[in-house]
């Protein structure tokens, strides 16, 4: 999804010409889907995870490109700031020990960039809204040097007729601001969970994705807090839709409906609603599908069907599922994949489809409800009732998670270590988000001191629960 690119000015006929190709080869998606050509490799799990720089006073330090050509590690790439980057997991196949692997390598992975983050007097921290960050941060001045990013800016500024942004958050205390550029993004940082799905299951997957959107967001919320006025627990939701407001058409949203028939329906949206902002000439093989990965890359649905290639060549679907914030730990973040693995399988597989129970408008208003209140959220369930979200994750998504994860083969000493942190997250009722707004309550409004602590005890690996306040 950040494939950088050799232009950042284009002409009409780029477009004329990336629209036609974006057209044959969403209809030939749709032919190899309804004839079978894409792969039946299923459920192969993976990560992005997002973190940001810091100086040595808590602050964003915009230095990606030292750190990153220290650091020498192809899976930790750029983000669209300088202060921050992204690390990547290797997909595993989710069966076995397979989460206690992500759990190693992504710890590796973290210590190195642990180490080369100190030798430049700097570190890192996972949180889904960085507490210190400022306004003048998410300036241009800013974005990392690649093309792909300054395009990306140029051209939603040129679809909002150069006018600046305007932030308008409702929350628990209120945010009015103007930007002048997409840079607001930057302050959004994720952990993005992928899943390998076969072709003909997509639809049912990609639906149950939805309906688990709401209690992903509510168990990790981790992001209460942007400049320095308290918002919804997870704030990111509000700031990256309105970060890439296009003139009232949003690139970033919950979607418009379930699948009904193929997952060949996303694509063919994608083409028809969203105007086209990277006209790239990638070549005349349709069959790579590669115009159509880069026009997708640019709508930031929160769950998002993706394709990629197997390793002989196949073409695949995954679910690329966006809700969840970066932090508050490693352990909790593979918690939360494990908890998301194992319902979507339950919930995939029930015999009467889990939509037909769920309006799509109502999958859509949990969503907003748990980004707004987290495990405080009530929301609408199956069987109609409208429940409370702690007792909805202890009384029925925690077992249908335990149940899904027996049925991908994960060993149960595996399943009980991840979903016990989930549920006694639950119980006890401090996630990233809960956290945060209860030291600030005894504290008072010292986001220094906030981001220091909160960095201790990240650095200290323990799950947010055990967390003193």
């Amino acid at each position: 999804m950040g494939q950088e690119i050799h232009l950042i000015q284009f002409k009409p006929e780029d477009f004329a010409q990336f629209e036609r190709r974006l057209a044959d080869e969403t209809d030939l998606l749709a032919e190899w889907l309804r004839v079978g050509r894409f792969s039946t490799v299923a459920h192969v799990g993976g990560f992005e995870l997002e973190a940001w720089l810091i100086d040595r006073g808590y602050f964003p330090v915009a230095n990606n490109e030292l750190f990153l050509g220290r650091l020498g590690n192809p899976l930790v790439v750029p983000e669209l700031s300088k202060f921050n980057v992204e690390l990547n997991g290797t997909p595993l196949a989710l069966k076995g020990n397979s989460l206690s692997l992500m759990q190693g390598e992504l710890t590796d992975t973290w210590r190195h960039c642990l180490q080369v983050a100190d030798e430049l007097e700097s570190s890192l921290i996972l949180i889904g809204i960085l507490p210190t960050v400022r306004d003048f941060d998410l300036s241009l001045v800013n974005i990392s040097p690649m093309n792909r990013y300054r395009a990306l800016n140029a051209e939603i500024m040129k679809r909002r007729l150069c006018q600046p942004l305007r932030l308008k958050i409702e929350g628990d205390e209120r945010l009015a601001l103007t930007h002048e550029d997409v840079m607001l993004e930057a302050a959004t940082t994720s952990f993005q969970v992928h899943l390998q799905v076969p072709a003909e299951a997509a639809v049912r997957y990609f639906n149950a994705t939805l309906i688990l959107s709401a209690p992903m967001v509510a168990v990790a919320a981790n992001a209460p807090f942007l400049f320095e006025k308290q918002l919804w627990d997870e704030t990111r939701i509000p700031l990256f839709e309105q970060a890439v407001d296009t003139c009232g058409e949003s690139r970033v949203t919950f979607g418009s409906g379930y699948l009904k028939d193929t997952p060949a329906e996303n694509f063919l949206d994608n083409q028809k609603r969203f105007p086209v902002l990277l006209p790239v000439d990638l070549g005349d093989d349709a069959s790579t599908f590669s115009h159509l990965r880069m026009h997708n890359g640019t709508i930031w649905r929160w769950n998002r069907l993706l394709v990629g290639q197997d390793a002989d060549g196949s073409p695949h679907l995954r679910i690329e599922h966006r809700v969840m914030p970066a932090g508050p730990s490693i352990v909790d973040m593979i918690a939360n994949a494990a908890l998301y693995f194992g319902a979507v399988r339950s919930l995939a597989g029930l015999d009467r489809p889990p939509e037909a129970l769920l309006s799509f408008s109502d999958a859509r208003a949990n969503f907003y409800q748990a980004a707004r209140h987290g495990l405080g959220a009530k929301v609408s369930w199956l069987d109609g009732r409208l429940i409370g979200m702690r007792d909805l994750l202890l009384g029925e998504l925690i077992p249908m998670a335990q149940s899904g994860l027996k049925q991908l083969g994960i060993d149960d000493k595996e399943s009980e270590k991840y979903l016990t942190i989930i549920r006694e997250r639950v119980e006890i009722g401090q996630n990233g988000a809960a956290w945060q707004k209860a030291f600030v309550a005894r504290h008072g409004r010292d986001f220094l001191r906030l981001t220091a602590t909160y960095l201790e005890h990240q650095q200290a690996g323990r799950p947010v629960h055990q967390w003193e306040i």
